[in-house]
């Protein structure tokens, strides 16, 4: 069999039990490689605590360079405590920050899903949350996180001031919506948009021109909005009236968490940010787990890798034209949990713990 033209992936292992879950990543390339002759050129580099700790800074130029060089980027977890008392613009977390924004990485695609397996994990009730399954888009690269002014500033009476700015163009709404009710269009059809109309000018202007989109391109996808408050509340109350849920930075970073929390373990949960294709259609991609770095087990071999694994998946879907094995890995991974095998934090009765590197080896047991 010809090997096709080398695909670049670069791996950023980070902190806490992001080098575990990565190496479980870089074993299944090098399945890939060796069984379906795809020829995934890898390589992987420090990143936030691991890379302030060598270099003294959170991302270097290097490690930067080599990510616009890349077809896609998958990162561990980046951060934890040792690092906290850190300056602000120094701390681990800022090195993704400057990815997203650099990368132009303006969408971010959290899938909800609650495994048939694992309903019982679930802290909601079984019929709420069996066959969950809801798509969260997160304008990635606006909003209150980037927006200027910011700081903290002395004023009078021996007062400090806190300031951040929350501000949204029409051309970041416009390109974050289309996103949306594109993916809407290959699932159910609907797309709820939500921000504080009520309360927010640039929740005002979300609305406007996330409806003017949907009347101009999109007749035929529904569209409802909803205010995020009352949409955290639905989420809880009846989640399976979502398909794809479209909100800015702020609100799609909380109602993204719940929305994973409904699914049981956010071990099982992965990510994708994404940016517009260039002139070559190539688009600029970084996948992550939604876990964090979880310190208090990293280095035991107990994290669960599957949301770095299938975040690797999205890659292989959304970046690099291989729905194949995307979809090879997705039902390896379901064969796996039909199988019973469960790591730490999603272990319940009857069921057999396994270890991160077990978990790795059970699912590339089953790609074929």
């Amino acid at each position: 069999m010809n090997k096709t033209n080398s695909r670049k992936i670069l791996l950023l292992p980070g902190d806490g039990i992001g080098p575990e879950v990565v190496k479980e990543v870089k074993k299944i390339l090098e399945w890939f490689n060796k069984h379906k002759s795809l020829d995934f050129s890898f390589e992987e580099e420090l990143i936030g605590g691991a890379s302030i700790d060598a270099n003294k800074i959170p991302i270097t130029d290097e490690v930067f360079y080599k990510s616009l060089q890349s077809d896609a980027v998958i990162l561990g977890a980046c951060g934890g405590p040792k690092w906290d008392n850190l300056e602000f613009s120094k701390k681990p977390e800022r090195a993704l920050l400057k990815l997203r924004k650099e990368l132009k990485l303006f969408a971010n695609l959290r899938p909800a899903i609650c495994f048939k397996q694992l309903v019982d994990a679930s802290s909601l009730k079984p019929e709420i949350v069996s066959g969950l399954d809801i798509m969260i888009v997160r304008e990635l690269t606006g909003g209150i996180y980037f927006g200027e002014p910011r700081g903290i500033e002395p004023i009078e009476n021996n007062q400090r001031r806190g300031v951040n700015t929350h501000t949204y163009t029409t051309n970041e709404i416009h390109r974050i919506a289309k996103v949306a009710f594109d993916l809407a269009k290959k699932r159910k059809n609907k797309v709820t948009s939500c921000e504080k109309s009520n309360v927010m000018e640039a929740g005002v202007l979300w609305r406007e021109e996330v409806q003017i989109i949907k009347d101009k391109e999109y007749k035929s996808v529904e569209l409802n909005h909803m205010l995020a408050d009352n949409c955290a509340m639905q989420l809880l109350r009846n989640p399976k009236q979502f398909d794809v849920i479209l909100a800015d930075n702020l609100f799609g970073d909380m109602l993204s968490d719940e929305a994973g929390m409904l699914t049981g373990s956010l071990g099982l949960l992965p990510s994708a940010s994404l940016g517009a294709k260039d002139k070559k259609g190539k688009i600029r991609s970084l996948y992550e787990p939604v876990h964090g770095s979880a310190p208090d087990i990293a280095g035991k071999n107990l994290a669960n890798p599957i949301a770095t694994i299938l975040s690797l998946s999205m890659a292989l879907r959304y970046s690099l034209n291989l729905d194949k094995e995307a979809d090879q890995l997705d039902q390896a991974v379901q064969k796996v949990l039909d199988d019973g095998l469960r790591t730490k934090d999603i272990i319940s009765k009857g069921k057999k713990e396994v270890t991160t590197t077990d978990m790795g080896d059970a699912i590339i047991s089953k790609l074929k």
